[in-house]
């Protein structure tokens, strides 16, 4: 074959052109389910107060893929959102009297292996009532699951004209720590801006005891103290501040023997108007 035809032949028959393979939409949306399973395996979790709740995966908007029907998907009912922390001052009560009773020997039983676990001898004398004074005295510490707000307030909310900021400051706190169980202990400021309704001072100081008497961090204590004023009064405005002292920085770790941790949480006018904000805050501290 002489050289030209040769190539004539190749102009003729041109190789196939590459082109590059881009998924089909199709291909994209059965790739779905499977993304979805990524993200929840992951563990990514939607937003502070809903941080029970698995991201949803796909696209916004997308249905739920076919093996996963719309009924099983967890939805938000009156009886889940009152595990939140803007509800769960009506439905708090996590442990009774009788609890305690039952719990006790138990709990006597852990103490006990606890102090073996030390290299201690529980059967000396003065460690033979250890645990159980130990295990009564934790549940002394927590006494706070035994109690609802809802029940400190029904009696002592009252309708006042008033609406001039109410403040009660230095109340005494004790808490104890859930990452070390070790005491938290410090003051809290409460101050809040009526709407013609207003609390008995003293369950002001009933419902800190309520919420410190439990395992705590202090961020959420200050969190839960707020909302439960806000939830029962319908206030203007609630301002909470805490100072306290975490024997966890104090006793171990880092030992910073002058630290203090403050936090507050801010609501409704509170929040809102740097005055109001301002003027509770000077008030606090004179």
């Amino acid at each position: 074959m002489s050289p030209d035809a040769c190539v004539r032949t190749r102009s003729e028959n041109p190789s196939p052109k590459l082109t590059p393979q881009v998924p089909s939409l199709c291909a994209m949306e059965r790739a779905l389910p499977t993304q979805q399973k990524d993200a929840e395996a992951t563990g990514e979790l939607n937003g502070l107060f809903d941080a029970m709740m698995r991201k949803p995966g796909g696209r916004p908007g997308q249905a739920p893929p076919a093996e996963t029907p719309a009924e099983s998907i967890p939805q938000q009912t009156s009886s889940s959102s009152s595990c939140s922390v803007t509800e769960s001052w009506r439905e708090d009560r996590t442990r009774s009297v009788e609890d305690n009773e039952m719990s006790l020997p138990s709990l006597a039983t852990a103490y006990t292996s606890i102090l073996r676990g030390l290299g201690e001898d529980p059967q000396r004398q003065g460690l033979l009532k250890t645990p159980r004074r130990a295990a009564t005295a934790m549940q002394f510490f927590t006494k706070g699951y035994q109690e609802k707000i809802i029940d400190v307030m029904n009696d002592a909310i009252f309708d006042e004209d008033h609406d001039e900021m109410v403040i009660v400051k230095d109340i005494d706190m004790f808490s104890m720590c859930e990452h070390h169980l070790v005491p938290i202990f410090g003051r809290v400021h409460i101050g809040y801006l009526p709407d013609k309704r207003v609390l008995g001072l003293s369950k002001l100081a009933r419902i800190v005891e309520i919420y410190s008497r439990r395992l705590q961090v202090q961020e959420r204590l200050t969190k839960q103290i707020a909302v439960a004023i806000t939830e029962a009064l319908k206030p203007a405005g609630v301002g909470v501040v805490i100072e306290a002292t975490h024997m966890c920085m104090v006793m171990r770790g880092v030992q910073k023997m002058n630290s203090k941790t403050v936090t507050s949480t801010m609501l409704g006018v509170f929040r809102e108007d740097p005055k109001t904000r301002d003027e509770f805050l000077t008030l606090i501290r004179g």
